[in-house]
């Protein structure tokens, strides 16, 4: 692993242009960090997201991304030959399984990888709010590495909370 791989981070960067956010299935993690990353960085930064393989649409992924306000439309989980565009300045992983899809795929392009180790939501059980609870932990999680290091990082003035 590199060092910017290991620190998961794009300090000293230049403001990455596009942006794929990655994760197994492309149905929780990574819709969820595309949403929020549009919801804050700059219009003209073009993101997406995509799975190693295409999941279902998570509809507690919905309510939890409604409650700040956002939403994912009519957008449904896609791999990445799914994709229109293939070139990416960044890729950030979510999943132990999508960085390693990302490193394969990128071996021999100069892509930047970024690992942000996100915990799957679904593994928890209990009650609807329990199960609602574990969306937003992982919502807030990236919500604060979106602002903390794209936003904040490439001299972007944050809104403060």
């Amino acid at each position: 692993m590199t060092a910017m791989e290991l620190a998961g981070d794009v300090e000293d960067a230049k403001r990455p242009g596009a942006i794929l956010f990655m994760c197994g299935l492309n149905a929780i993690r990574s819709p969820m960090a595309e949403a929020i990353a549009r919801s804050i960085l700059p219009s003209n930064t073009y993101i997406r997201s995509a799975g190693v393989r295409a999941g279902e649409r998570d509809p507690f992924v919905d309510v939890v991304l409604e409650e700040i306000g956002l939403s994912l439309g009519r957008r449904q989980p896609q791999t990445l030959d799914e994709l229109e565009d293939d070139y990416f300045d960044l890729i950030i992983t979510l999943s132990p399984q999508a960085h390693h899809a990302a490193l394969e795929l990128t071996r021999s392009n100069a892509v930047d990888v970024v690992y942000w180790p996100t915990m799957d939501p679904t593994v928890v059980s209990g009650t609807r709010e329990q199960i609602l609870d574990s969306y937003r932990e992982v919502r807030d999680h990236l919500a604060g590495l979106i602002e903390s290091r794209l936003l904040r990082r490439n001299g972007i003035a944050a809104q403060s909370a």
